[in-house]
């Protein structure tokens, strides 16, 4: 009896940078059973039958490197893992995520694949590699599937756990390679995000930043004390007054002279705002819907012209959008309801997703638009003559770029009301006729001044040039020259990690640096245990770099926390490769030789920035051969220094640490420097040098913290007395 069938064994979300990538993968195990024996090219109809189901994988280069290369592969012959990639990523690429990487590697165990592929987020991920192996056995047993349905269901998820638009702009602006900074998600389902590690951190949340006062928020929210403290500064604003009944509301709008504007003094995205208001009738329909949608009710003087939104990032004018009137014309026969759907929302760009500029209009879901059609003697189900135009909307999205036209005056006035009311970043609404000219000639104002103002107008407009508003921000939160990361150090290897770690941290504190440690023995905060081994994982480490104190951090990563996890940081400033035993490793992962243990490994190498240090054992042929993978500088350590790639090094001018006469000794090409006799090391003592790996440790601890620049003169300070079997600072 055959079994042909895919089948889960496992699936690991590698978080950080891995031996597949420098980005968050899912590594699914995946056992194909008896279609180890069935390529593609041996199942009748195969091919035809998944490029009906998905004909975009056209697109696919595959290992041919060409449009159509993947198709080929179909056709000549691939299996089930490798087929299973493909599909997974084009599932994503059609529910709007970047599809990107993907792998599908044997395993030594027969029928068994390694499916690699890219995870912006693992719960999407993980549902589109289920919905591919269902893909697949579809196409393999030709039954239908419902491509479109999971497509639909991927794009739910994605609202439901993704990064929204404007959030992501900014993440993406960050981790640009421009900037390179790196980022921490910090709610699983939310939009707080830090971007840099530790003391240099800063946090977003969407459009709002830790530099958002929270006194300017709340004035913000308060649209009668906004425009009071506008107006005391000169800035252009409608007069207005806040009301509490109908009658309140009516006798206001009499005292201001219609129309007016009737609207909640601290409702947000237009909801429950009501324009062009012309009559006592009007405000009594308008004000318990604008109250419904906030705690008071404003009315205020209707401002002729059209809406815009100036974005005013860090005291700068960085973008600008215009409204627009929405209307439909009668063809005798529709309803305006049924005109809405045909010459309103067939607009592509119009849909109820966040990716889309536009949103869809419904006289049911939009009171002021069903009062606009109302005051002008029609109903959804009315059928206007042929020729005849309804007004819908008389502000709609503002999605339709400006930037260029704004006159330097309005800017300047939209930037000046964002440093009264004390926001970073805000949203400065304003009406007028011409934002090409100044608001004074021709009775323009400004309306409301937003915090955490949506960004995706600016970045996905309807008609315009995008604007880099992400970038922006990113600049207001970090100069150019500034750094956002703090000094990391990772080590690795088979044996010795934890004492290097132990010892560099050490050397750190006395450099001054607060300093956070995460290994096998604990989370230490300068030196204080705070989690006890049991909770020393992933999001552990990952909680080092999340706090705000820590100015250095240590990291220990064991071969099984990067094939397992990933390592916690995406580069570092210093990474240690202590030694490689294989086959202390064989056994897990589908881990059973040499190279696959070398390939775990150099992935601490592979992420040394270019202005960091790669501290690799000298005398372990296997590390040596990682040297050319780092894009900084190489120091080599080793107690001979006699060692082949001690002496070699040195000969091009770069450094090492190595035992020569009986003491310690730092070398830069031909210069030496003598840091300290091992008789004088206390952990040397009592024969202590003479245990396996202890002086090894030694020097590669050593050569770490010289690494991170701290000086000789303090190194030996620290080593001489330097107890490792001292106890554990507690609570």
């Amino acid at each position: 009896m055959t079994n042909k069938t895919i089948d889960f064994l496992k699936v690991l979300h590698l978080r950080g940078p891995n031996i597949w990538t420098y980005r968050s993968v899912l590594e699914a195990w995946v056992d194909i059973h008896d279609l180890e024996d069935c390529p593609s090219n041996v199942i009748p109809g195969l091919p035809d039958r998944l490029t009906t189901l998905l004909p975009t994988l056209i697109e696919h280069r595959c290992s041919i490197g060409e449009r159509g290369g993947f198709v080929k592969r179909l056709h000549d012959g691939t299996w089930p893992g490798h087929i299973l990639e493909h599909v997974t990523l084009e599932l994503q690429n059609l529910a709007g995520i970047p599809g990107g990487f993907g792998k599908a590697r044997e395993t030594s165990e027969r029928g068994v694949y390694k499916v690699v592929i890219r995870a912006w987020q693992k719960d999407v991920s993980l549902a589109a590699l289920h919905m591919g192996r269902d893909l697949l056995m579809a196409a393999i047993e030709d039954r239908p599937y419902d491509v479109d349905a999971a497509v639909a269901k991927l794009r739910d998820l994605i609202d439901d756990y993704m990064l929204g638009p404007s959030t992501r702009c900014i993440v993406e602006a960050a981790a640009d390679k421009q900037r390179r900074i790196p980022y921490i998600r910090l709610l699983t389902e939310g939009n707080l995000v830090q971007l840099g590690y530790g003391a240099r951190q800063r946090r977003i949340w969407t459009a709002e930043t830790d530099r958002t006062p929270a006194i300017a928020e709340g004035i913000a929210g308060e649209k009668d004390l906004t425009k009071s403290l506008l107006a005391s500064c000169g800035v252009p604003v409608p007069e207005g007054e806040v009301v509490a009944t109908v009658e309140e509301a009516i006798a206001a709008a009499e005292d201001i002279g219609y129309p007016v504007v009737v609207k909640p003094t601290d409702g947000n995205h237009a909801r429950g705002v009501f324009v062009n208001v012309m009559s006592p009738e009007e405000v009594a329909a308008a004000f318990p819907l604008a109250a419904a949608e906030g705690s008071e009710v404003m009315v205020e003087r209707f401002i002729k012209g059209t809406e815009h939104r100036i974005l005013v990032v860090g005291g700068k004018m960085v973008a600008a959008n215009m409204g627009e009137a929405v209307s439909v014309k009668g063809d005798g026969k529709s309803t305006i309801d049924e005109l809405i759907d045909s010459q309103i929302n067939t607009d592509p760009r119009r849909g109820v997703e966040h990716e889309f500029p536009l949103y869809v209009i419904s006289l049911d879901r939009f009171p002021a638009a069903k009062m606009e059609v109302e005051r002008q003697g029609f109903s959804g189900s009315s059928v206007p003559e042929k020729g005849q135009e309804v007004m819908i909307v008389r502000t709609s999205n503002m999605a339709f770029d400006v930037t260029d036209e704004v006159h330097p005056d309005t800017a300047e006035l939209a930037c000046l009301a964002a440093r009264i009311v004390g926001l970073d970043i805000a949203g400065i609404d304003l009406v007028c006729e011409d934002i090409s000219k100044p608001l004074d000639v021709q009775r323009g104002a400004i309306v409301e001044v937003n915090a955490g103002p949506g960004l995706l107008m600016h970045i996905k407009p309807a008609v315009g040039q995008p604007r880099p508003v992400g970038e922006a921000i990113v600049d207001h939160l970090f100069a150019k020259d500034e750094d956002s990361r703090i000094p990391v150090v990772g080590v690795t290897g088979s044996r010795g990690k934890t004492p290097v770690a132990r010892l560099i941290a050490h050397l750190s504190r006395l450099s001054g640096q607060y300093t956070g440690l995460a290994c096998s023995e604990g989370v230490f905060l300068d030196g204080r245990q705070v989690e006890t081994p049991e909770g020393t994982n992933w999001d552990a480490a990952e909680r080092v770099l999340m706090n705000r104190s820590v100015e250095a951090a240590i990291f220990e990563n064991s071969c099984r926390d990067i094939l397992g996890d990933g390592t916690v940081y995406d580069r570092c400033s210093v990474g240690v490769v202590t030694n490689i035993d294989p086959e202390l490793h064989f056994g897990e992962f589908y881990i059973d030789t040499p190279e696959k243990v070398w390939n775990a490994f150099r992935t601490q190498v592979d992420l040394v920035l270019a202005s960091g240090c790669a501290v690799l054992n000298a005398e372990d042929p296997a590390v040596v051969e990682m040297a050319p993978l780092s894009d900084g500088d190489v120091i080599f350590y080793g107690i001979d220094g006699a060692a082949e790639a001690i002496v070699a090094h040195r000969a091009e001018g770069k450094r090492a640490v190595f035992v020569k006469d009986g003491a310690i000794v730092l070398a830069t090409g031909a210069a030496e420097e003598l840091l300290a006799p091992l008789s004088r090391i206390n952990m040397l003592a009592d024969g202590q040098a003479e245990q396996p790996g202890v002086l090894s440790n030694l020097l590669a601890a050593i050569a770490g913290a010289w690494a991170l620049n701290i000086s000789p003169a303090l190194i030996r300070a620290g080593v001489l007395p330097y107890n490792p079997k001292a106890p554990l600072r507690g609570d």
